[in-house]
């Protein structure tokens, strides 16, 4: 036991789930602001998502000058460009799905993500799935399933935002997955906050920009600060691990947000949460450990 703790801690297959679950507690955090900027302060979706990857690119200038002019030095800018489009329409159906659907059930929609990027890992990234992660992400989908119980006649087109949402960012996570192939993630990152300011200034002034005061304000530079940390810990996550393994661990974000969404707005789903819940997080450990023990046999 002496003995295997110290290697489960360097494992990659550990570090690359760790960094997925933190990505998700800052992902969680930002909802909650997100949600509440639409549905308490009723600030327009798109100058959101400007505002919000504005404030992450103006918080990562220290970085950025650290970096210098070689953190954009790169040999696939058509796929960083490709990557950054896919993911500034993720997030504005993203931010404009939270403005009629709850937290927990946007995030629950938003799980079907795990099929585009296993599919499309197999198809476009030549990696292997096997049995252990289709049972994993299968497990992890039935469990968001049980909790948002699709059953009953209460979805609407704009329910279907966080569906689009998940396409479009499976997309992207897998541009990501290849970039970090050949690039470090501080690369990824800063393409990423650099190309999705002006695109987001575009789609904003197409729906009528607004501009921040107050309250507002506040919770739009928590929202940038959020962003900036969430998405590196996302590039480590994939630059640790396949795609394929990290995914499942992204369903953690469920019971995450459904806690989030209790604790400010006081609403969750009823039912069967903690049972879903319970199979996401068993079928996630279960997966890290079958991996970590793979890589300790050097399979």
């Amino acid at each position: 036991m002496n003995q295997f703790s110290p290697t489960l801690l360097r494992s990659r297959a550990v570090i690359g789930a760790g960094f997925m679950v933190l990505a998700g507690i800052a992902f969680a955090a930002l909802n909650v602001v997100t949600q509440w900027l639409a549905m308490t302060l009723q600030f327009p979706p798109a100058s959101t998502a400007f505002w919000q990857y504005g404030f992450a690119l103006v918080l990562s200038l220290p970085l950025l000058y650290r970096l210098g002019l070689r953190a954009m030095k790169t040999a696939y800018p058509v796929r960083h460009v490709l990557r950054v489009l896919l993911a500034a329409f993720g997030v504005q159906a993203w931010v404009t799905g939270l403005v009629t659907v709850p937290i927990w059930q946007a995030i629950a929609l938003v799980m079907t993500s795990p099929f585009f990027i296993i599919i499309g890992a197999r198809l476009f990234l030549g990696e292997t799935v096997g049995r252990d992660r289709w049972l994993a992400t299968l497990t992890g989908f039935v469990g968001a399933m049980i909790i948002l119980q699709p059953w009953p006649d209460a979805f609407t087109l704009s329910a279907l935002l966080p569906v689009l949402s998940a396409l479009l960012w499976g997309g992207s996570s897998l541009i990501m997955k290849n970039l970090t192939q050949y690039e470090a993630p501080e690369t990824v990152t800063v393409w990423l906050l650099v190309l999705l300011t002006p695109i987001n200034a575009g789609l904003a002034l197409g729906s009528g920009f607004a501009v921040p005061e107050g309250l507002a304000l506040w919770l739009l530079l928590a929202a940038g600060l959020l962003t900036a940390i969430g998405q590196y810990l996302l590039t480590l996550a994939y630059n640790a691990a396949d795609a394929a393994y990290v995914q499942p661990f992204d369903d953690l974000k469920l019971p995450l947000n459904v806690l989030a969404g209790w604790l400010v707005f006081g609403y969750a789903p009823s039912g069967y949460l903690w049972i879903g819940a319970l199979l996401i997080l068993g079928a996630s450990l279960f997966l890290m450990l079958r991996e970590a023990g793979k890589e300790g046999r050097g399979e």
